[in-house]
């Protein structure tokens, strides 16, 4: 009797951990682990700048020749400013003629989308922390992107951690996020096109145009409801 209700019970746990086959809505699951670049300084914008120029010169390469006219935003804000000026020095230093007027030219148009999602969004750098190991070693294990990388030394251990750590922005994942289209087109059609997401630090949200509501201040004043004759 007791092997009988044993069975049951493990065939039950076993059953209660696998996966419906039918569900009514899917199942959230995770992406997989990748990286996306966290904008912090104005150097950062003429490396996002640096970069836009090359994938959109790979495309233009394929076509004819002709001047090409940027298409500056319209009260545009210090990063939209910015990054207009440094794709402008990009484009000229590749040897494009860079015209000052829209006639017979390939119009180039910026449009930068500001998002603000849900604060505190976790994150997962990586499986592993520095461990300590007999003898003193410090042994580092981590999965970046689906390849494994360990480290076992003594003090080297310690710088090595200190390196993988360097490369991510120290913080909570920001609420704040851009999307970056450059476009090139003539009249009739595309003829290059480049679009990539950024992090923003939270506190610089007024040099991408977002200005957030000022806090309600606290009322000073408080209103009472007499009853009766005075």
């Amino acid at each position: 009797m007791a092997l009988k209700t044993a069975m049951a019970l493990a065939a039950g746990m076993l059953l209660a951990g696998c996966a419906a086959r039918y569900t009514p809505t899917p199942i959230p699951a995770n992406f997989a682990a990748t990286k996306q670049a966290k904008l912090q300084a104005a150097q950062h914008w003429g490396v996002i700048a640096d970069n836009i120029e090359k994938q959109l010169a790979a495309e233009l390469r394929k076509s004819p020749p002709r001047p090409v006219y940027l298409n500056e935003p319209k009260d545009p804000n210090p990063f939209q400013r910015a990054l207009a000026a440094q794709l402008t020095t990009s484009l000229v230093n590749d040897g494009y003629v860079v015209s000052r007027s829209p006639a017979g030219s390939l119009r180039v148009e910026l449009d930068v989308q500001t998002l603000t999602f849900a604060a505190d969004r976790p994150q997962y750098r990586y499986y592993g922390e520095k461990t300590a190991l007999a003898g003193g070693v410090l042994a580092l294990s981590v999965i970046d992107a689906g390849v494994a990388f360990n480290a076992a030394t003594g003090v080297g251990a310690v710088d090595a951690h200190q390196w993988l750590n360097s490369q991510f922005a120290p913080g909570e994942t920001p609420k704040t996020e851009i999307i970056v289209t450059v476009s090139v087109s003539d009249q009739y059609r595309y003829l290059a096109r480049a679009t990539s997401a950024y992090y923003v630090a939270d506190t610089d949200r007024v040099l991408y145009g977002i200005v957030d509501p000022k806090p309600e201040e606290p009322k000073i004043t408080r209103t009472f409801q007499v009853r009766g004759d005075i």
